[in-house]
């Protein structure tokens, strides 16, 4: 059997079970036989019946004590047994399944698992899985027996089936990529037997050998495309080369001195833009860090070279944001800047565009809108996205594709550990800000529950009449009748029962139209509204010094990154600022992420336990970065296998043509393209 081939040519996949496995994302054979498990059931222990408890769950190795009774009771059909070993006997049950009259051998012994209950006086075991005793063979029962995620009339004990006899039947086709030299070198297993342990372990060490084999395998095929990505870059294009860095003029206007992070993270870019190949480069840091500045000195840079700057920000909010901040600090200075937001109007919309495409628009400053058809540059050297985590490796090549291969700064306020930002952004070289702008005060945050708002309220409004502003932030828009949550409106709504009634209140949300919601934003950051009710959507790109309280209610609901986003929000000014959690969850887990808000304002350690409490989650996984998702590996807890995965792509090139190719050919297969475009 072709490894290729459709599921459907597999033995007993018709078009009904065909359409279920591509449900779950099985297309073919080889699909099938990489589907993971998502969980184990440790079924290798077998229990006496004379040993069994009632509501636990036991595999017993039984058999059939007399003949298999269907009896009718009204609508449900009762099958009804016994099952004997040579210890004692217990009743069976099922319901409206009538075939099973007639499937049970008397002579022969079966595995059966379920939970086991006290009825009638009687031990019974209710709708068990059940499998017959064949040595070496054992599937359901009598082994650790994976189980998998499913979809509706797909059933555990079938996918078993089809991956066991797919597994026994295609070994010959299962082929061996990785060199035996990397296989030596890090202790790694056949692909075979991995593959066969993954699904079917013969012991927990097998399963963990297997596992080790198939995470390194899959980051390591990942890492080696993102190296190849990058290389390509460097290799195949040639773009623009600055020449002139004459920051000076640009730095001066700023209102502050620039930190040493800064001043290092522009010596880096400056190397970057100064080569003839594209800079492709992330610089990432923390809430406050000032990147912002940096991608300002960097427009600068590329005016002076006679080149225009894209800057693509994934909100209206944040491009107006970022088109007020950077207006203010070119005025004079004959750099033109422009704002192009698919909300605006038309003819507006043709008026920038037409200022950009013949070149009198030196900064172009947008949303998505700057990657739709219609935008034209005329020189474009330098692309900003802004908020990488928001953005695909498809939207930022459309961006680029806009010029003839313009240098690439993307910026991220979402810190993550290093070692991770080598695997997810390994098609770019990295930069991190670790120094913050000098005399910022610390954050003063708290964790509570709801019984406190009073309090807070009135915290709030003291602060209020002493000049200051507010946000609260909430997790839904509308109430539902579902969910406890807090609602935008229903929240704004309840203020007037409070003392928040005698100041100035309004309310922001994503499903407002834009020109509406930059209007309360606008008066917001004006000083003539006091406190801000919103959802995340001021997450990002809103800075107004005079807010000194972040109130955020079903805190529990938000990442620890999310929340340091939020947080950040308040404290960037010269007034001291609070951000209160306000959370009624008792499970641990969201109580200690809280904690953690609390005693940490350090964005790299909060993603860190991010990670470590929540998993990577999508955030972490390919949807967002156009590359295949992870299958088995997770990017926490694989931390030290991700680390060798690093080591052994950085000295892959010096392998033989021989094995070269067969590694090749695998990155092939997976993300479709031929060998002879893969380089490192």
């Amino acid at each position: 059997m072709d490894i290729n081939a459709p599921v459907e040519t597999i033995k007993n996949v018709g078009e009904k079970r065909k359409e279920l496995l591509n449900k779950v994302g099985i297309y073919t054979v080889r699909d099938l036989i990489e589907y993971i498990p998502r969980d184990y059931a440790d079924r290798s222990k077998l229990t006496p019946l004379c040993d069994v408890e009632e509501g636990e769950e036991y595999t017993v190795r039984a058999k059939i004590g007399h003949k298999i009774e269907v009896m009718p009771k009204g609508r449900v059909t009762l099958v009804r047994g016994t099952i004997k070993d040579k210890t004692g006997e217990a009743v069976v049950v099922w319901f409206n399944q009538r075939y099973l009259k007639n499937t049970f051998d008397t002579s022969k012994e079966y595995f059966f698992t379920g939970t086991f209950e006290r009825k009638f006086g009687r031990l019974t075991l209710t709708s068990p899985d059940f499998e017959m005793v064949r040595e070496g063979e054992a599937i359901n029962a009598g082994r650790i027996v994976p189980v998998y995620h499913l979809t509706k009339n797909l059933n555990q004990k079938l996918l078993r089936k089809l991956i066991y006899d797919c597994l026994e039947s295609i070994e010959s086709e299962i082929k061996e990529f990785l060199p035996k030299s990397i296989m030596k070198e890090y202790g790694l297993c056949g692909r075979v037997y991995a593959l066969k342990n993954i699904h079917f372990p013969e012991t927990n060490e097998a399963f963990f050998t297997a596992r080790r084999r198939l995470v390194f395998e899959e980051l390591l095929i990942l890492q080696l495309r993102l190296l190849n990505i990058k290389k390509s870059i460097k290799k195949q294009y040639t773009g623009l080369s600055f020449s002139f860095f004459e920051t000076e003029r640009i730095i001066d206007r700023f209102p502050f001195k620039l930190t040493s992070g800064q001043e290092e993270a522009l010596d880096e870019i400056i190397g970057d833009m100064a080569e003839n190949h594209p800079m492709n480069r992330l610089i990432q840091g923390d809430v406050g860090s000032g990147k912002t500045a940096i991608a300002q000195v960097c427009a600068y840079i590329a005016y002076i070279n006679g080149a225009q700057t894209a800057v693509m920000a994934p909100t209206d909010v944040l491009a107006t944001q970022h088109y007020k901040s950077f207006s203010e600090l070119f005025a004079g200075t004959g750099v033109r800047v422009v704002l192009l937001k698919g909300s605006m109007p038309a003819k507006e919309k043709r008026e920038v565009k037409k200022l950009i495409a013949e070149g009198e628009a030196h900064i172009a400053i947008g949303t998505h809108a700057l990657i739709q058809e219609g935008v034209s540059f005329k020189e474009l050297g330098l692309v900003v996205t802004d908020e990488q985590h928001r953005f695909g490796v498809n939207q930022r090549k459309l961006l680029t594709a806009k010029g003839d291969y313009p240098h690439t700064l993307i910026m991220s306020a979402t810190p993550i550990p290093r070692t991770l930002g080598l695997i997810l952004y390994g098609d770019l070289d990295i930069t991190t800000i670790t120094t913050m702008p000098a005399g910022r005060k610390k954050i003063d945050t708290s964790f509570v529950d709801s019984s406190y708002r009073e309090r807070i309220y009135n915290f709030i409004y003291k602060h209020v009449k002493q000049g200051r502003q507010a946000y609260i932030v909430c997790p839904v828009i509308e109430e539902n009748d579902k969910t406890e949550l807090q609602s935008v409106k229903k929240y704004f709504d309840s203020l007037k029962g409070t003392p928040l009634r005698e100041v100035r209140v309004a309310m922001v949300h994503g499903k407002m139209k834009s020109d509406r919601k930059q209007a309360v934003m606008d008066s917001f950051a004006a000083g003539d509204i006091d406190v801000l009710v919103a959802t995340t959507v001021i997450e990002v790109g809103i800075n107004v010094a005079n807010a000194n309280i972040m109130l955020i209610e079903n805190a529990e609901r938000y990442g620890l990154s999310q929340l340091h986003q939020l947080r950040g929000r308040v404290g960037r000014g010269e007034y001291q600022s609070y951000c209160i959690l306000i959370s009624d969850k008792k499970e641990k887990e969201a109580r200690e992420r809280l904690k953690t808000m609390v005693k940490s304002a350090d964005g790299f350690e909060l993603s860190e336990k991010d990670l470590e409490l929540r998993g990577p989650g999508e955030f972490f996984g390919a949807k967002q970065h156009g590359l295949p998702e992870l299958k088995i590996a997770n990017l926490y807890k694989d931390m030290d296998i991700l680390k060798e995965v690093r080591e052994c792509a950085e000295h892959i090139s010096s392998l033989s043509e021989g094995e070269y190719e067969l590694i090749l050919k695998r990155i092939g297969e997976i993300y479709g393209f031929a060998n002879e475009n893969v380089t490192f």
